[in-house]
Parts: structure tokens; C-alpha cells; sequence
């Protein structure tokens, strides 16, 4: 398990001041506390879901800063494809959670699939542990998963917002979920590593003679990355795609200790 979390979610999220900063504090601190198990309930997992997931919601909740739509609800009053079948349904029934679930019918069917009183209490929707869930459960209805796995932005949008709305700030946060995973995956890798091997933890962003030994391994390994000290976007995909070769696990373009003993192995065996 990744284990991101509140800090996770800042390095992410934009930064605002006053009362923006307030209401965003308040929901990334109560999130964060039961991020990483919660998403590892719903096998969002490893780099590439918790990247999209946290990128997708981001956006979705202005910033980590709202559980709720800003607009009334109006808009969906009378909505009989929302199950907004009573007056006042729309503005009761209008979007909550980090990836908002809309209607009454919507609010009844998750209700019964939590086991909780959403159609009676629609406010529930917006408590900000309540919130994730919500998106989990919106992420596995519409079996988002693979489609990070494909890492095609493009398509989780889609799935997420019916369009490609807001489709650059999301590209831009699922850069920034990246490298802010890629850090945390890198800190977790060196304090596991066993004293004494003496080799750095890699990844992208690193530079120095210890970034060309890789290099110069993944060369004789047939990789055609350039020696230049810096591990930048093209050696973080030879990195992958050699830990996909040998089935390493996670496939994060991360070098640790298995990932060194396995280039170890395979120059080796290559002679």
C-alpha cells in the first residue's frame, strides 16, 4: 500500500489563503487520515490509479476545498432521469462528495449500497470521509481502474466528467500526483533498503554519476537512453519498461534496491 495522505493531497492541490484555505485544510486533513486504506479497498492501488484518482477529485472539489457544487441544484429540479420525482428534489438531491453523486435515485442506490440513510439525510453526502468514499464508489461503477493503467487522461476524464472539461488542469494535476507519488514510493524505497548496499534510491528528478551508471546499465541492456546524469522522462520510462520485462513489482519507474539487483542480473546474464 502507497501510503499517501493529507501532505499528499497539499502537494497536489493548489494553494489558496483566508477562508479557501480553511475550508481546504479542513477537508484534506480529515480525508488524509483514511486515504490510503481506503483506496486500497477499492484497488486503487498503485501509481498510476492513486495518481488519476487524486488528480480527478482534485479538480472535481475546486481543490480539495468543496464537498458540495456551488450551485443551488436548481438545474436539476423535475430531472426524471435523476429520480427527481418531488418538488424541491433538485437543490435537495444536487451534487455532494469529492466526485459528486447527483439525483435521488443516485442518493437512494449508494444508500442502499453504504447502508446509510442518504435519501433521507442527502447532507451526509458532504462529510469529507463520506466524500471519498463516494468518489470510490463512482471510480468502481464505471471501472475506471484500467484505464489509469493505461495512464489515458483523456479517457478517465471522460469517464469522470461525461466530456473533457477542465481537461488541462486535470493533465497538470496528474503530473503533479505523479511525481508527489514518485517521491513518497522513493523515501518508503530508501528507509526499506538494507544497510550497507550503498546504492541511491532513483527517480525522476535525480541527477549525479549514480543516475549515469544507471543509464549506461540500461544501454547494454538495449534501452536507447542518453547518458547525461539526469533522469528525466526518458529513463524513467526505460526504468519501467524494464521492470515490466522482469516482472517486477510495482512498475513505477522507480530505481530501488530490486530493481538495481535485477539490471545486476540481467547485464550480467547478458555478457
Amino acid at each position: 500500500m502507497i501510503p499517501v495522505d493529507a501532505q499528499t493531497m497539499r502537494e497536489i492541490a493548489p494553494h489558496f489563503s483566508g477562508a479557501l484555505a480553511e475550508q481546504q485544510n479542513a477537508i484534506v486533513t480529515a480525508v488524509g487520515a483514511v486515504l490510503a486504506d481506503t483506496l486500497a479497498r477499492y484497488g486503487i492501488d498503485n501509481r498510476l490509479r492513486i495518481a488519476h484518482f487524486l488528480a480527478q477529485t482534485c479538480h472535481e472539489s475546486a481543490g480539495f476545498r468543496t464537498t458540495e457544487e456551488f450551485a443551488s441544484g436548481q438545474a436539476y429540479e423535475g430531472r426524471a432521469d435523476l429520480g427527481n420525482d418531488q418538488p424541491g428534489d433538485g437543490p435537495r438531491y444536487k451534487g455532494r462528495g469529492l466526485l459528486q453523486l447527483t439525483g435521488r435515485a443516485n442518493y437512494r442506490s449508494l444508500g442502499k449500497t453504504l447502508g446509510l440513510p442518504l435519501e433521507a439525510q442527502p447532507e451526509l453526502a458532504a462529510q469529507p470521509v463520506l466524500s471519498l468514499t463516494i468518489a470510490c464508489e463512482f471510480w468502481k461503477s464505471r471501472a475506471i481502474n484500467p484505464l489509469c493503467d493505461a495512464d489515458d487522461v483523456v479517457a478517465v476524464t471522460r469517464k469522470v466528467n461525461g466530456g473533457t472539461n477542465g481537461l488541462e488542469d486535470r493533465r497538470a494535476l496528474t503530473a503533479k500526483a505523479k511525481a508527489a507519488i514518485a517521491r513518497l514510493q522513493g523515501l518508503a524505497l530508501a528507509s526499506d533498503a538494507p544497510p550497507g548496499l550503498g546504492r541511491p534510491v532513483l527517480r525522476r528528478g535525480s541527477g549525479g554519476d549514480a543516475v549515469g551508471d544507471l543509464q549506461r546499465l540500461l544501454r547494454r541492456l538495449g534501452f536507447m537512453v542518453a547518458v547525461d546524469n539526469d533522469f528525466g522522462a526518458g529513463t524513467e520510462v526505460a526504468v519501467a519498461a524494464f521492470q515490466r520485462e522482469q516482472r517486477l513489482a510495482p512498475v513505477d519507474g522507480i530505481v530501488g534496491q530490486a530493481t538495481w539487483a535485477a539490471l545486476d542480473r540481467a547485464v550480467k546474464a547478458a555478457g
